[in-house]
């Protein structure tokens, strides 16, 4: 029995040591995946790299659709009288023209840009389609050569070459394509990891080797879920940023769970990021949990989940970095 009991407390033990591992930054290995990327990217990667742990960078998506495409910008700054550092765009519904130009827009004011997409499974279309569509023909279309590959990457390329024209106008986007997909609600994630990550291997092959994009930071953006987070990251070599979002800052502050498990999938070689949340979290929660960036989404997830106070407090706070505290990338 007393032997029993010692192989017990030995197996307690080691669990507890195993509970309280912590995967370190590794600062050393933080480098673009790019070896191409333009100095411009290099500059704002290093800075995104050096505010990590150190402070957090604000950032608003926007909307097009509430009378005025500068709706959460005109509240935050009319509000609190600063603006985010970075803009959140979405080339949903086919608004390439649109984000483009309002991309060059705020990079010309200074600030930082990052881009989303909701589409179908054809690149077109919005927000339904991400849910409502399921490929049934993965193998065929991540094939290289086959009619299907052929057709979906050109239909993928209307991104591509919207990012091209910004290139062409000096703008490095923090691109985040194919958002959520652990949470398996959107086509890109619903054929499981082994498919996502060659879904996410072969845009990134096409755009930076194909296409020529250097001015992209790519920016790998799990869910709230937390579960299995390893076995969907498709290695070092293909992101430069890897976050998580969640709706649920109320519950669970600034999301430390995530933190934790993101960290550990990159081993403390990649800054990390807050992509989307509706709260935003505290100050001293930030502090905690030391996200190098968090993004709140639009409408009423800005304007009914914060209260004016809150948004004053985190816009004017020394910790969080707003579009006049940026330096100059160019």
């Amino acid at each position: 029995m007393k032997k029993f009991v010692g192989i017990i407390s030995v197996l307690l033990c080691i669990a507890l040591l195993c509970s309280c591992s912590k995967i370190e930054t590794d600062t050393a290995a933080m480098e673009l995946s790019n070896a191409n990327a333009t100095e411009t990217t290099k500059k704002i990667y290093s800075y995104i790299c050096d505010t990590y742990e150190n402070g957090i960078i604000s950032a608003q998506q926007e909307s097009t659709w509430m009378g005025s495409s500068e709706y959460e910008m005109d509240y935050i700054y009319d509000t609190t009288g600063k603006l985010p550092a970075m803009r959140g765009l979405d080339f949903m519904d086919d608004d390439f023209d649109g984000v483009v130009q309002r991309s060059i827009d705020w990079w010309n004011k200074g600030g930082l840009v990052t881009i989303c997409w909701h589409c179908g499974s054809d690149f077109a279309d919005s927000y339904d389609e991400c849910i409502n569509d399921k490929m049934d023909n993965w193998d065929l279309i991540l094939t290289e050569g086959t009619p299907e590959n052929k057709e979906f990457i050109k239909n993928m390329d209307k991104a591509g070459n919207a990012l091209l024209k910004l290139q062409e106008e000096g703008v490095t986007v923090l691109w985040r394509p194919f958002h959520e997909f652990d949470g398996k609600w959107f086509w890109w994630g619903k054929g499981g990891a082994d498919y996502f990550k060659k879904l996410w291997i072969m845009m990134y092959n096409h755009f930076s080797n194909d296409l020529g994009l250097n001015n992209l930071i790519w920016v790998l953006g799990y869910s709230h879920n937390g579960k299995n987070v390893s076995k969907w990251y498709p290695g070092d070599e293909y992101c430069d940023i890897v976050g998580a979002d969640s709706y649920e800052v109320s519950e669970n502050g600034a999301e430390s769970r995530l933190f934790r498990k993101v960290k550990n999938a990159t081993q403390g070689r990649k800054p990390l990021c807050f992509h989307e949340c509706g709260l935003i979290p505290t100050e001293e929660q930030l502090k905690e949990t030391p996200w190098c960036s968090f993004m709140a989404w639009h409408t009423e997830y800005l304007t009914d989940t914060n209260t004016m106070k809150h948004l004053k407090e985190i816009y004017n706070s020394d910790y969080v970095i707003t579009l006049d505290e940026l330096p100059s990338f160019v």
